[in-house]
């Protein structure tokens, strides 16, 4: 099963509404260059190794952004991404519908995606409260951005694996449920939920292109359910002249995210995420230093 497409003309015409319809939204929208700017965050970060999240929150901090909601603004955003997969996989998720009754494939390939998806599923919506309370704050991202970036070092400086898995439709079942497993680290903001279902999938056997995407499949039910429970369990701090703001920064983020995708798969085939690994490091140093400055 083919991981990565050339767009379609159709495509193009809906990143273009997309973008037109921005554009209108910004004047609509108090503080919408900051909109724009976390927008832009959330799509160039969503699918990097890097937490999107971790990145949200710190810059909404460093621009004084008053949207926030109580984090529920950079929970929703991340809708966009999840249209940018859906877009992206557009040829083959139509396929995968017309063809799952019947093909053991397609069949193998959502199965696994349903038990990668139910651990992080099941324990977020247990500790949601908790984790926005105490851990939705500068210094957990910056700690967990440098753990995480070592650890991302270290396993890709390992020797070599034998790869076991180079089609999605090949990933087993236990396989899936590890990787769901791993994904659940990344419910602390800066551990990255692309970069633990994807080392996850490395370690396992999976080959680059193959744990990538499978990472992108992972993110449609994954974040959509994410940011479908926080907002009905946020609607409380949510009005409906919230709404331009929310929609402004989903756009954003699904346009830059929809490019994101295409640039990682190519990069993956042939490079490794050492350079990320060193980049969280630098960030989550350049937070500390922020932190102890009071600039955060």
């Amino acid at each position: 099963m083919s991981t990565e497409r050339p767009p379609r003309r159709g495509t193009w015409v809906v990143i273009m509404l997309a973008a037109v319809a921005a554009l209108l939204l910004i004047p609509q929208v108090d503080e919408g260059w900051k909109v724009v700017v976390l927008g832009v965050v959330e799509g160039l970060t969503e699918f990097l190794p890097i937490s999107s999240t971790g990145h949200l929150l710190v810059a909404s901090d460093a621009l004084r952004y008053t949207g926030s909601l109580g984090g529920t603004f950079e929970i929703f955003i991340q809708l966009g991404a999840v249209v940018a997969v859906v877009g992206y996989y557009a040829n083959e998720l139509l396929a995968q519908i017309r063809d799952v009754r019947h093909d053991r494939a397609t069949q193998r390939l959502w199965l696994a995606i349903a038990l990668a998806f139910l651990p992080a599923a099941i324990v977020g919506i247990v500790v949601r409260g908790p984790i926005k309370e105490t851990l939705f704050n500068p210094l957990t991202i910056a700690i967990a951005l440098i753990v995480g970036g070592v650890a991302l070092i270290i396993i890709e400086r390992r020797p070599p694996r034998d790869i076991s898995t180079s089609t999605l439709t090949d990933i087993t079942p236990r396989q899936a449920i590890l990787i769901g497993t791993a994904q659940v680290l990344a419910l602390v903001p800066g551990v990255s939920r692309a970069g633990a279902s994807i080392i996850g999938g490395l370690l396992l056997g999976l080959n680059r292109t193959t744990a990538t995407a499978f990472s992108f499949y992972l993110a449609i039910p994954t974040l959509g359910l994410a940011t479908i429970v926080d907002l009905l369990l946020s609607l409380d701090e949510v009005s409906i002249a919230d709404a331009p703001s929310l929609a402004l920064g989903a756009l954003i983020s699904g346009i830059v995210a929809w490019f994101t995708i295409g640039w990682l798969l190519r990069f993956v085939a042939s490079r490794s995420f050492v350079g990320f690994g060193i980049y969280r490091i630098i960030a989550g140093l350049a937070i500390l230093l922020l932190l102890a400055g009071g600039m955060l």
